[in-house]
């Protein structure tokens, strides 16, 4: 991943990151108080060096986001919006293969940016200007992409249909999976 290109670093503590993190089944994934630690950036700064047929999709529901993972290991890869042209890709930190100080000196230190933090399994104090200030940040990378008219992305072909068709769980399986997920 480039990681010039990065808009943001943030730790969600969402139902929904927690569910897919249970769908995957692998430990890591969560911190202590059930967040998931997310690199915000546009899809054209992440390339697939090797693997890219492993590359898996899943989804929460029929419209919810596309959730990447790798199939042989089932390691989180990263979320996208269905809409191939929402220039965002929320890369999961635990598919890096480096140490926890090297994410930091690439992407900032972890919990600066705190989202859902009413969902997380553990007190977590929110951080509304930290927040407000990613936001701002998200949203020029968001323009700046589409100005520049980046249409690539390892998750979409060239026509803009998913790299994968998503698995989109039913109702039941992911209700059971945020019960698991509480």
């Amino acid at each position: 991943m480039d990681t010039g290109r990065a808009y943001a670093r943030a730790t969600c503590y969402c139902k929904d990151c927690r569910a897919f993190a249970r769908y995957l089944g692998q430990p890591g994934v969560l911190d202590d108080r059930g967040g998931t630690d997310i690199v915000a950036t546009a899809p054209a700064a992440v390339r697939f060096t090797a693997g890219s047929e492993h590359v898996a999709c899943m989804s929460l529901s029929p419209k919810g986001l596309l959730r990447w993972y790798a199939s042989c290991c089932r390691t989180p890869l990263g979320n996208t919006p269905r809409d191939p042209n929402v220039f965002y890709a929320g890369i999961v930190t635990a598919c890096f293969d480096a140490a926890p100080l090297a994410v930091d000196a690439a992407f900032g230190p972890r919990d600066r940016i705190v989202l859902n933090t009413g969902s997380a399994t553990a007190e977590v104090r929110a951080t509304p200007l930290a927040f407000l200030a990613g936001g701002w940040r998200i949203l020029a990378g968001l323009i700046g992409a589409r100005l520049r008219h980046e249409r690539t992305s390892p998750f979409f072909d060239a026509s803009g249909r998913p790299l994968r068709e998503p698995d989109v769980i039913s109702r039941e399986q992911r209700a059971a999976l945020e019960r698991d997920a509480a």
